[in-house]
């Protein structure tokens, strides 16, 4: 794609790593028949080749406005465009740095500001989250039916059994969202990874990843909490941690670019580079180590998996949870149209809530067309919004691989 980039943007940094993205672009509209949104409204610039287009004028100064970011908003940033792009065009990175820009430039109504400032308030900070969804508990029968809906069930109380001091030891990214509404999931890892003789370690100062703040134009704060978490993470390296597990695919795809995003930073680019090398989401890790030998799944027992997009097109870990589940002894049904979006897309389902809707009803109608027993996913804001809309109990993949451990222990 030619460009001309316009003296504003030309000579930063934002601005030189947009224009090779977008010069990488050939116009051949292979993303839109994989883009959610466009198979949804039919509009080309609510497809990804629409937005790049979008961009390209913003940086070009030609004439952006409300328009524009509403088309830039509706973008789930589910990155199915990057897996069928013949050209490799880094669409994600494209779009947060368009988002970015135009944050700056045209104004938001009161209403959205006062919104988003406060998911960027509140979603990171997992004590500011929990006594928010206490009072909304509390409150519950105050609360509109949709609303209502959106509030996670109290999680129980979890374990990850005695914590043993075993020769190796891995890094676990505890979380924000996940710690307080989907505990069970990083106590599952723990279980799991204990049974292969690794050791989860939390680093008590890390915390959110950043990718809040990061997709919601607001790169310098997502900046300060990857600080944080390297720094809460490198006394650990350097005495032999081996790796950084990540249980929630979306924080995997942000400390995997880490490197990346902070490649600038003078004073955190080589330690964010090595950061990244680092990051494993817990299927890569137990793909290469195997399976515990004692997990013994219920036989048949029929499952459907929901990857989630930034397992499958973040991460590019395409039927690997899957092929573990199935060593594991569950039988996984088919999914119709398993590349799509189930709509949830971080803080996508408060903003844009009648497009998630959409987007869940038709997920869940695939999910559900036979009838599992489970169903799975390997994200946390996945997994919260699947279950708003279904009674079919909606767990993290790595719950069933401990449940199985658990059948194989002894009573006592």
């Amino acid at each position: 794609m030619q460009t001309r980039i316009g003296a504003r943007y030309r000579n930063t940094a934002q601005g030189r790593e947009a224009d090779a993205i977008l010069r990488a672009c050939v116009h051949c509209g292979f993303c839109t028949a994989t883009c959610p949104t466009y198979q949804l409204l039919g509009d080309e610039r609510d497809s990804p080749r629409g937005r790049i287009y979008l961009i390209k004028q913003l940086l070009e100064e030609q004439p952006v406005g409300r328009s524009t970011q509403q088309h830039l908003d509706r973008c789930l940033t589910c990155r199915a465009c990057e897996t069928t792009c013949p050209s490799g065009v880094r669409y994600g990175r494209l779009i947060d740095i368009g988002r970015e820009l135009l944050e700056r430039h045209v104004p938001r109504p009161l209403g959205e500001r006062l919104k988003r400032a406060l998911l960027r308030r509140i979603i990171p900070h997992p004590a500011r989250l929990e006594r928010l969804l206490k009072l909304g508990r509390i409150c519950a029968p105050l609360l509109p039916p949709a609303l209502r809906r959106k509030l996670p069930a109290k999680p129980a109380q979890t374990s990850a059994g005695p914590i043993r001091k075993l020769p190796r030891r891995m890094l676990l990214l505890a979380g924000c969202a996940q710690r307080v509404a989907t505990p069970a999931t990083n106590a599952a890892a723990r279980r799991v990874f204990q049974a292969l003789g690794i050791q989860l370690v939390e680093a008590r100062e890390a915390g959110c990843c950043g990718a809040v703040s990061q997709h919601l134009a607001a790169p310098q704060e997502a900046a300060d909490f990857m600080r944080r978490n390297i720094d809460a993470w490198w006394p650990h390296i350097q005495q032999g941690a081996e790796a950084i597990v990540v249980t929630a695919s979306g924080c995997g795809v942000q400390v995997k670019e880490y490197g990346e995003l902070l490649q600038n930073d003078p004073a955190y680019g080589e330690k964010a580079r090595r950061i990244s090398e680092l990051a494993r989401d817990a299927a890569e890790v137990l793909r290469d180590e195997g399976l515990p030998a004692n997990i013994t799944g219920p036989a048949r027992e029929k499952i459907a998996f929901h990857s989630p997009c930034t397992l499958q097109h973040g991460q590019k870990l395409v039927g690997v949870v899957e092929n573990l589940l199935r060593e594991a002894g569950f039988e996984l049904l088919p999914v119709a149209d398993a590349h799509l979006c189930c709509g949830s897309a971080g803080t996508y389902s408060l903003l844009q809530p009648e497009l998630s809707q959409r987007l869940l009803q038709n997920k869940l109608g695939e999910l559900e067309k036979q009838q599992p027993v489970i169903i799975a996913t390997a994200n946390v804001g996945c997994q919260l919004h699947l279950a708003t809309g279904t009674g079919t109990p909606v767990q993290h993949w790595l719950e069933l691989l401990a449940q199985a451990l658990d059948r194989d222990r002894p009573s006592i």
